[in-house]
């Protein structure tokens, strides 16, 4: 007993004769050694650098997400915007516009919004823009981010043959047809 109050005196001298402004310390432990005893081990917790910021934006895109995928298997139809038939810019406006975001309606005045990113930066919540077809010049597709996992980008749209699905930006058709990522959280 009488060493260990010895110890604690000690260490409350040494940090008392220590500079005035406090060193933050990202370590995980800490090792306080005095003459003559034992090392012990102080575990220290590491501070979260998540901002709240970037929560509400997980949020947000993973609310998007969610109700785009409550989508899945509808069936495609030219300007629809409900479970009945939608085709791909009206999947992505309705999982918007359920979530309080207001955005255009088709996919060429989407591709726009928003902050254009590289194809390796892209994260849940981001748009991507195809032009699908052979004669047109400008975007005629659009898809939102559902999952990243490495190269592998999946994402939610409505296709005319297959109606609502997610897709992976690695298959053929897809990546040579891919124009440009969109950040719009």
């Amino acid at each position: 007993m009488f060493r260990k109050t010895i110890i604690l005196l000690l260490f409350f001298a040494i940090t008392a004769c220590g500079p005035g402004k406090k060193r933050r310390t990202y370590s995980k432990t800490r090792t306080v050694t005095v003459e003559g005893s034992t090392t012990d081990t102080i575990p220290k917790e590491e501070p979260k650098r998540e901002r709240k910021k970037e929560r509400r934006k997980n949020t947000k895109a993973n609310e998007i997400i969610s109700t785009a995928l409550n989508f899945s298997g509808t069936r495609y139809k030219y300007g629809g915007t409900t479970k009945r038939g939608m085709d791909c810019s009206g999947l992505v406006y309705v999982s918007l516009k359920e979530n309080d975001i207001m955005f255009p309606r088709t996919s060429y005045q989407m591709a726009m919004e928003g902050q254009k990113i590289r194809v390796n930066n892209v994260e849940k919540g981001d748009l991507l823009f195809f032009k699908t077809s052979k004669t047109g010049r400008r975007i005629n597709h659009v898809g939102l981010v559902v999952d990243v996992d490495g190269n592998d980008i999946k994402f939610i749209h409505a296709t005319t043959s297959r109606g609502v699905l997610v897709s992976s930006l690695r298959e053929g058709y897809w990546n040579s047809a891919f124009v440009k990522a969109m950040r719009i959280l």
